[in-house]
């Protein structure tokens, strides 16, 4: 890396903090038309060009109508003076506001507060992750917002309420009824069917009660499981995964204990009541199979989920969260330099989140970045998989920190992590992180202020992924890059885990069917119900739904072995089938959906894709890349060597975006007249961006052909042979 420059006697260090432009036009106006005006509140004026002028929609189309796509939507027109190096007009603050955190040592003002400037585009809504409400109609915003949060919440309460109350108040009848059918002489003899009205009261109980008292237990279990570390880590992700089959299974299994034994045995009956009897015996029966099927299903659906997840994008999962660290550590406050003042020492290497329970409800966790560096692949737990995964889907990239101790916040002005939804903001979330962590008026960011947000060793990791590899100095430019590049991941990375989820639901809803099947299949066999005329029939009827939906069944297998065993490609990849480039963008489980370069959407079945060879860009290494060209035979070896030391030279210059090796190969003589040869170079980089794969190719090229023109290397036609004929005038053969 190359030496830092001092910071005091820097060439780039320019002092504009001064300059403020108080022309910045307000941010107030959420109309999406307005963008790019020096001043939105007054008459727009008449263009000059062609720059400002935007197309006319057409009118054949609603917008509302019009087809989306996850990746094949233009990006947001950024400004570009708001990437400009020198201070500019780009850089002159358009937004002025007061910083949520307290001052920092370092930078105080009179009034105590940290005064940022954010130059982001005038078309950010109140809902922008780096823009608070903009006056009283944001506050009105914000408000209705949080009434509508809050009476959904007691609309939740009351329901729950209700409902316990209800369980409650059947429990306790049903418990009063017993008991005085226990005590009560007279509700003691009392007979229903020939049984006493105790044992009535017992089946009652355990059918309209039995959720609620398994319910106390499966409680208990989980709080038993929680308490040791070993089992929490091991088994609590199935536990609550499979503590609602588990409770059925109990229920049921209750249910029948209590028919067999206080109503079916000890009465004589008649012939037609003993049969009813035993028809309610087996079809409980049944159902109980039914839940240990059910119980089997999700565990093994689970296991797939845990062991899929685990192998595909737990190493992707571990590089989001730790940009997503990163950029909620810069954003905020330097905890470091304020923890380092007041003398205390914690470990700031984590970041909290807000995940959805399964009730609606939110609940904070915490993940330890330090010991998520540490995980292998082999070693992760199907609990500590599902917390991770909760993190990227339930949470977006976000750049204010929420992991600010209590020491240095007393609560009073709470922080939220600010999403990142679009480029747009990943940009204005890049230039504000680069005001808050560089010095006033100062053009890129030394390791001594990353020190003040982060401790020594994440410093060494972090420095050079956002550093240019020409200067070695974080610009705000390769700031930009970075989180736009981060931005782009963490959308992949999220839809490929919803896709999954979505997969796997769809796999549960086709195993429950067949479970369904197999349930009534079983209770038929138990009622003695399915006879042999009866299965012959079925047989029957198998064999033509077979011939029928025979191909579709393998179609559907093939499918989901292709989904979830082979797995070539995740949502967000760059692949190459049938030789056409192809961008994922949606997977199913019977299709997938992919985006060409043009944005045309083709839909493959899986079962096609399972025969065919496919190359992804994504899970390549680093890809090579070649230039063929032509050159006169007469050309002298001298000058094809000095064309090999130039190339050469240029692969040296540009260590960021080529390896050192490359080769110069002489492919072939056409002809006694030219000679065919290529340089075959390889990036740093594999193809899965496309454009900055044609960027770096454009540059080599241009680089060749000016190296040809330094060398006056050429290729010349052979000569020539031209055949002249005389064709004598018209004239002269109307006159014959």
């Amino acid at each position: 890396m190359p030496k830092q420059q001092s910071r005091v006697n820097s060439p780039h260090r320019i002092c504009n903090d001064n300059e403020v432009a108080a022309k910045s036009p307000p941010l107030n106006c959420a109309s999406p038309e307005i963008k790019f005006m020096p001043s939105p509140n007054k008459p727009p004026k008449v263009p000059t060009s062609n720059a400002n002028l935007t197309r006319r929609k057409s009118l054949t189309r609603s917008v509302y109508s019009k087809p989306k796509s996850r990746f094949g939507e233009q990006p947001y027109p950024v400004d570009g003076t708001l990437l400009e190096e020198n201070g500019s007009s780009g850089l002159q603050e358009q937004l002025t506001v007061s910083s949520p955190y307290k001052a920092s040592p370092n930078n105080k003002t009179g009034s105590g507060t940290v005064n940022r400037t954010v130059s982001i585009l005038s078309v950010i809504t109140p809902k922008t992750p780096l823009m608070a409400s903009p006056g009283p109609a944001g506050e009105d915003f914000d408000e209705l917002v949080y009434k509508k949060v809050e009476l959904s919440k007691s609309k939740r309460s009351r329901r729950v309420t209700t409902k316990v109350l209800i369980e409650w108040f059947v429990f306790v009848c049903i418990a009063s009824s017993l008991v005085a059918s226990l005590t009560v002489g007279k509700l003691e003899r009392m007979e229903i069917w020939g049984l006493g009205f105790w044992r009535w009261c017992v089946l009652v109980m355990v059918t309209f009660c039995g959720m609620l008292v398994t319910r106390w237990f499966m409680h208990i279990v989980v709080f038993l499981i929680e308490t040791n570390f070993l089992l929490r880590k091991k088994v609590l992700y199935f536990v609550h995964g499979l503590k609602k089959c588990v409770q059925v299974f109990i229920w049921i299994g209750l249910v029948l204990l209590a028919w067999v034994l206080l109503i079916n045995r000890g009465v004589n009956r008649s012939e037609l009541a003993t049969k009813i009897l035993n028809g309610v015996t087996w079809t409980l029966v049944s159902l109980l199979i039914g839940a240990f099927l059910w119980f089997m299903k999700t565990l093994l659906l689970k296991i797939l989920a845990s062991n899929f997840h685990v192998k595909s994008f737990f190493d992707r999962i571990q590089e989001s969260l730790f940009h997503q660290y990163i950029l909620q550590t810069l954003s905020g406050p330097p905890l470091v330099e304020e923890a380092e003042k007041i003398g205390t020492a914690r470990s700031l290497s984590h970041f909290s989140f807000r995940s959805t329970d399964g009730k609606g409800g939110t609940k904070k966790q915490t993940i330890d970045i330090a010991k998520l560096h540490q995980m292998k692949q082999e070693k992760v737990s199907a609990w500590t998989m599902k917390v991770l995964v909760d993190a990227m889907t339930n949470s977006g990239l976000s750049t204010i920190s929420s992991a600010l101790d209590e020491s240095f916040d007393d609560g009073e002005n709470e922080q939220t992590d600010k999403e990142i939804t679009n480029e747009m903001e990943a940009t204005a979330a890049a230039y504000y992180i680069f005001r808050n962590v560089a010095a006033p008026g100062c053009t890129y960011i030394d390791e001594d202020e990353l020190r003040r947000f982060m401790i020594k060793e994440e410093v060494r990791m972090v420095y050079p992924l956002l550093a240019e590899a020409e200067t070695g100095q974080i610009t705000r430019k390769s700031l930009t890059d970075w989180l736009l590049k981060v931005y782009q991941e963490r959308k992949a990375l999220a839809h490929a885990l919803s896709d999954t989820k979505t997969a796997v639901k769809q796999l549960n809803k086709l195993v429950t069917g067949i479970l369904v099947v197999v349930t009534i299949i079983v209770w038929l066999l138990l009622m003695e119900i399915a006879t042999t005329k009866v299965l012959v029939f079925l047989s029957s009827q198998l064999v033509l739904a077979a011939f029928m939906f025979g191909n579709t069944c393998k179609n559907i297998f093939e499918a989901i072995i292709f989904v979830f065993v082979m797995h070539p490609f995740d949502v967000g990849d760059r692949c190459v089938i049938d030789g056409v480039e192809l961008l994922v963008e949606e997977m199913n489980i019977l299709t997938t959906v992919f985006l060409k370069l043009n944005n045309e959407k083709v839909f493959y079945p899986n079962s096609v894709l399972a025969i065919k060879p496919i190359s992804n860009y994504y899970r390549s290494p680093d890809m090579g890349d070649g230039v063929e060209f032509s050159i006169d035979f007469t050309t002298p070896a001298e000058k094809i060597g000095a064309l090999k030391e130039k190339v050469k030279r240029y692969l040296e210059r540009n260590p960021q975006y080529w390896h050192p090796n490359f080769g110069l190969l002489v492919k072939e003589i056409v002809d006694v007249n030219k000679i065919k040869m290529g340089v075959y170079v390889t990036h740093t980089m594999n193809f899965q961006e496309f454009g900055e794969k044609n960027r770096r190719r454009t540059e080599l090229v241009m680089e060749i052909k000016k190296i040809f023109e330094e060398l006056n290397i050429r290729y010349n036609l052979l000569p020539q042979g031209v055949h002249l004929r005389h064709i004598e005038p018209v004239t002269n053969v109307q006159n014959i």
